[in-house]
């Protein structure tokens, strides 16, 4: 399974998402350590599972589904999350 999958199907199982967007953007990184690899991803995630939390506390949720590809072998991720109401305002 790639890593992209992987974390789309963590987000998925977790976070029941009504959008969830996973980039890969390792492309983007030529010439860096991590470029040759499934390194750097963009994540946009709307979800219920958000409502009441801080940022802060959105954020640390994810990095604790991701736990394990953090370690290796995401190197970036870049995080954009939202509850559906604010998914709607923006």
């Amino acid at each position: 399974m790639s890593v992209q999958t992987t974390i789309e199907k963590k987000l998925t199982d977790q976070l029941t998402p009504s959008i969830l967007e996973v980039v890969n953007e390792s492309y983007q990184h030529a010439g860096h350590q991590h470029a040759a690899t499934d390194s750097h991803f963009k994540v946009t995630v709307v979800s219920d599972v958000f409502e009441g939390m801080r940022k802060v506390a959105r954020h640390q949720k994810i990095y604790q589904i991701l736990a394990d590809e953090l370690v290796s072998p995401v190197h970036a991720l870049v995080i954009q999350e939202y509850t559906p109401l604010e998914w709607q305002q923006r």
